[in-house]
């Protein structure tokens, strides 16, 4: 077992992604493998969880426990517990997102239960949502990090993933990209206040219709643009108007309640795109995925942002910009753009 003084962190992200970790935090890589699905970092003490686009969880490492014995993994990992917090909300056992990290599911879930009857026993398992998680993340079955999530700065669900259900009848796998986005950016109160029944849309970009579809099975009336076709049941639904047209072209005659848009174009244009429906008061809120190219993925999404900021700050309008690749994303991260006053 080894602990040290120096803050370290543990951030989840997807598979491929964890040079876009650190680059975008600066943080010093302690450990930083292609493709592993997760990075460990040492420094900038007050990193935001919020802030990091390519971070799917943000763990303040306390421990780590090294060389776990097959036999008796239980007693080693409950001596490195952190003596403060004295208690903690919940306990996550997680693996990484690769396949590897798979084979590990099977040990988490029947080791789970015996971890848990410890700390119950001990009294340090309560349900105050406001105290911190523990979590316990193993690389291989040997190797162990103990750390500790702050429930104001990091995602709430197991190994940063909001986990979403595919509808039967949707037209395509993007409608659990939207549905994941209303997850992440929107708490409950939100989603019931700002997608309601009945509350207008647009999609831009919107066959086959997926999106399109998760606006409609929410109730809103959805105007799908897009100059291909519809698929399935979105092409006839009642509640979905298809207009065929570019949806770059395409301005609504009147404002509508949500703007979204999944099209295949360069990051810089679609921010564009965004701010000129914002400015023209078309919208006042969308979620927009920016596609990513291979190389320079921080800078590319970071320099679209701040095209949005910087024109939204000249006409000094108040708003919340949010930025996460989502479990569902690829090369891609999605956006929520809003009124700040509209979005409380």
């Amino acid at each position: 077992m080894s602990t040290s003084n120096i803050q370290k962190w543990l951030i989840y992200c997807r598979p491929g992604f964890e040079r876009d970790c650190v680059e975008e935090t600066q943080a010093k890589p302690i450990l930083a493998l292609d493709n592993s699905g997760y990075v460990v970092l040492q420094g900038k003490p007050h990193l935001n969880f919020k802030h990091l686009t390519f971070a799917r969880q943000l763990l303040d490492i306390q421990a780590e426990v090294d060389n776990l014995p097959e036999r008796d993994r239980l007693t080693p990992l409950l001596d490195s517990i952190p003596e403060f917090p004295s208690q903690f909300s919940a306990l996550y056992l997680e693996v990484p997102d690769t396949n590897d990290g798979k084979m590990l599911s099977g040990f988490t879930r029947r080791f789970q239960p015996l971890l848990e009857e410890e700390l119950q026993a001990s009294q340090r398992l309560n349900s105050d949502i406001t105290l911190p998680r523990l979590h316990i993340f193993f690389p291989n079955n040997q190797h162990a990090l103990i750390a500790t999530s702050d429930p104001d700065n990091s995602s709430s669900s197991i190994n940063g993933i909001h986990r979403v259900s595919m509808a039967h009848d949707a037209p395509s796998r993007s409608y659990l990209k939207l549905a994941e986005a209303f997850e992440v950016f929107l708490d409950k109160s939100e989603q019931a206040q700002w997608l309601k029944p009945g509350m207008t849309s647009v999609d831009l970009g919107a066959a086959p219709g997926g999106w399109t579809w998760q606006l409609a099975q929410r109730g809103l009336k959805v105007t799908a643009v897009d100059n291909g076709p519809l698929k399935g049941a979105a092409a006839t639904h009642p509640s979905i108007k298809h207009l065929r047209q570019d949806g770059f072209r395409f301005r609504p005659q009147r404002p509508v309640d949500w703007l979204v848009c999944d099209m295949v174009e360069q990051p810089q244009r679609v921010a564009a795109l965004m701010t000129e429906w914002f400015l023209g008061g078309f919208t006042q809120r969308a979620i927009f995925n920016l596609k990513l190219p291979m190389k320079k993925r921080v800078a590319a999404s970071s320099d679209a942002l701040c095209s949005i900021r910087k024109a939204l700050d000249a006409k000094g309008i108040h708003y919340r910009l949010e930025a996460k690749q989502l479990y569902h994303d690829r090369e891609e991260v999605t956006v929520l753009l809003a009124r700040k006053t509209l979005m409380k």
